[in-house]
């Protein structure tokens, strides 16, 4: 790692103030909710990943400590300390609470740079009520600290040093965020993914709230020194590969670097992640497009001049290149331009040719010079298309089924009374006598009731054709409304006509009514994926106890609930308590149901989320997939955590 003497107050431009981030958190931030309150950790270790690119560090630690604050530290070269000319205080100072202040906006300190452009540890310091930065640079050290925002005093030199860095700790403000408590998972796959981003760089995750059997914190450690090829891999541990190898791609394209990793598999699914300056762009944009492009034109190149397509008599389209792909996409851009409905969408245009030549001059050379390889894909492709075919015809039978008027809604599906999509709801529910159960119990005027019989079939392990012919799925098309295919995608979902805004997954508070959750999951995952990013997939959370007492009776949705009522209703001994265990749905009648999990004002509905699509694909294939050992070490680590919040 070199040092740059160049890097100092001047390097740091203030492009506009910081009064507006209490005010209206979530334009900064995202939300107030968890996604927000992770995101401060983000945005902190995006400064260290700025250095790390820049080729100024390579180790980053975060800590969650016992009281929730959190600290990052990085061996980068310590943010500048000296005083800013215009500014007339430390460099420091205006880092930390001036937005749009950082040296990612002077093009000498960082060529590419990742986080909220620029306004992120601002942000985390004007939400936090309390925040101090430690600067290790030029063998001294300083520090500065803040309360909401506010310096309490200006930086000082408190001692000298051998080590260089910054270190930063903060507290989020409980009275801004909805839930200051850190999820080490959630944290756990950021960092991964980070740490595959980014070869060659150390990254610890600590967790000061929990210890181990012989006292050490629970710590998960990252390095990657293949970068993309692991995250590929990783991602696609649980599938069976058709080709030994993953596709690796890496150089630069009119001044933009690229890099792509690919693989194929035997599932029937599309996976790609692309990410701009480490940022995810789930929305795709201009770098996806010129990947597709030259993954479809260089395979119907190659097939075509190998003759299997002629043999085959089967006509291909690009989703048939894609189908069974997992790859992940990074590009670096100076200045990115985001678009799309959570600016996750890149909007450069240039970056479309530069993705395309590259993607299409090394795949053409792997192709050629791995024919076994490139015969396998090809089969591949035809087999897609072949499906495809199929596919078409049984969601053509789903689409003649889905009309709006009542002869075309299922025979099991009671609908209710209103039509607006914003106020109606529906509520998938795990067999007929709990969806009878429920039936009796809902608000007929804004609750729909669509029973489920049995598991619904695992899509991870199913060729498209057969998820739409089957019965149970079709039912859930025709009662959602929607609709698949265009003439652009085929695999497109079209949700012009969604009859519900709030789609509840209602399945038995046990093992098997969890691994229906699943199911149910794993299909809107695949299938329906933009109704979990738009927030219209909900869990219902129907309780596990009803203790009582005389007259007395209140419901425990939990083990410590449990023995805390037990303990309220019959003392230290808990005597003369019943105890009612719900093994299903169906134990409750009408008017419990609907007391418990199906009231607005009582209920809890669990909103779907998905934190990091990458992480999100590997564990439904982990799950669902047909490999036993992941799944079984997945469930061991993690059984300890799971847990039923009320």
């Amino acid at each position: 790692m070199s040092e740059n003497k160049e890097y100092g107050a001047s390097s740091i431009q203030i492009l506009e103030g910081l009064e507006a981030v209490r005010k209206r958190p979530a334009m900064y931030i995202g939300d107030v909710g968890v996604k927000g309150l992770h995101h401060l950790v983000y945005e902190v270790v995006d400064n260290s990943i700025d250095e790390a690119m820049a080729g100024y560090c390579d180790s980053i630690e975060v800590v969650i400590h016992e009281n929730d604050s959190i600290t990052v530290k990085d061996n980068g070269r310590g943010i500048p300390v000296d005083m800013h000319e215009k500014e007339k205080r430390s460099a420091l100072e205006v880092v930390m609470t001036v937005l749009h202040a950082g040296g990612k906006f002077d093009k000498d300190s960082y060529k590419v740079s990742g986080g909220l452009h620029g306004v992120g540890v601002s942000c985390v310091n004007a939400l936090s009520t309390h925040l101090k930065a430690s600067v290790f640079r030029d063998g001294k050290q300083y520090e500065q600290e803040f309360a909401i925002g506010v310096p309490q005093y200006p930086v000082r030199e408190v001692g000298s040093t051998e080590h260089r860095g910054t270190h930063v700790t903060f507290t989020p403000d409980a009275s801004i965020f909805h839930d200051t408590v850190y999820q080490f998972s959630i944290l756990e796959s950021r960092l991964r993914e980070l740490s595959f981003l980014n070869k060659g760089i150390h990254i610890t995750l600590t967790d000061e709230r929990e210890k181990d059997e012989d006292g050490n914190f629970r710590e998960s450690k990252f390095y990657s020194e293949k970068g993309l090829i692991e995250f590929v891999e990783f991602v696609d541990q649980s599938r069976e590969k058709i080709i030994p190898a993953v596709i690796h791609m890496e150089g630069e394209r009119a001044g933009i670097p690229v890099e792509v990793a690919m693989h194929y598999n035997t599932t029937y699914s599309e996976n790609i992640f692309s990410y701009v300056n480490n940022i995810n762009t789930h929305e795709g944009g201009t770098h996806l497009t010129g990947f597709r492009r030259a993954l479809t034109r260089t395979l119907k190149k190659y097939a075509d001049e190998s003759g299997l397509l002629t043999k085959e008599k089967v006509e291909v389209a690009g989703d048939d290149f894609r189908e069974g792909l997992t790859a992940v996409i990074s590009v670096k851009v100076m200045e990115p331009q985001f678009e799309g409905q959570t600016k996750t969408k890149l909007g450069n245009s240039e970056v479309s040719g530069s993705v395309d030549q590259l993607v299409g001059e090394m795949l053409t050379n792997f192709l050629e010079e791995n024919p076994n390889d490139a015969k396998i894909i090809v089969q591949k492709v035809i087999l897609a298309a072949k499906a495809r075919v199929a596919a078409r015809k049984a969601r053509e039978m789903v689409q003649r089924k889905n009309v709006m008027s009542g002869a075309g809604l299922p025979g099991k599906l009671s609908d209710c009374s209103e039509t607006d999509p914003a106020i109606c709801e529906i509520f998938l529910v795990e067999g007929d006598s709990a969806g009878g159960t429920a039936k009796q119990g809902r608000d007929r005027n804004f609750q729909a009731i669509l029973p489920l019989r049995g598991k619904i079939l695992n899509v991870e392990k199913a060729m498209s054709h057969k998820v739409f012919e089957n019965e149970e799925i079709r039912n859930i098309y025709t009662a959602l409304g929607v609709s698949v295919g265009t003439e652009e995608d085929a695999k497109a979902l079209n949700t012009a006509k969604l009859r519900y805004h709030k789609i509840v997954i209602m399945c038995d508070a046990d093992v098997d009514g969890s691994h229906i959750a699943t199911l149910i999951l794993t299909f809107f995952f695949r299938y329906m994926k933009e109704l979990i990013e738009n927030g219209y997939i909900y869990i219902a959370a129907p309780p596990l106890y009803l203790l009582k007492k005389g007259s007395k009776q209140t419901y425990a949705w939990n083990e410590q609930q449990r023995e805390a009522i037990a303990r309220e209703l019959g003392g230290e001994n808990e005597t003369g308590v019943g105890v009612q265990r719900y093994k299903g749905l169906g134990e409750m009648n009408a008017e419990q149901l609907w007391d418990t999990t199906m009231n607005p004002e009582n209920r809890t509905l669990r909103r779907v989320t998905i934190d990091s699509a990458a992480e999100a694909d590997r564990i439904f294939s982990m799950l669902m997939g047909d490999d036993v050992p992941p799944r079984r070490e997945f469930i061991e680590k993690n059984a300890k955590y799971a847990k039923i919040d009320a």
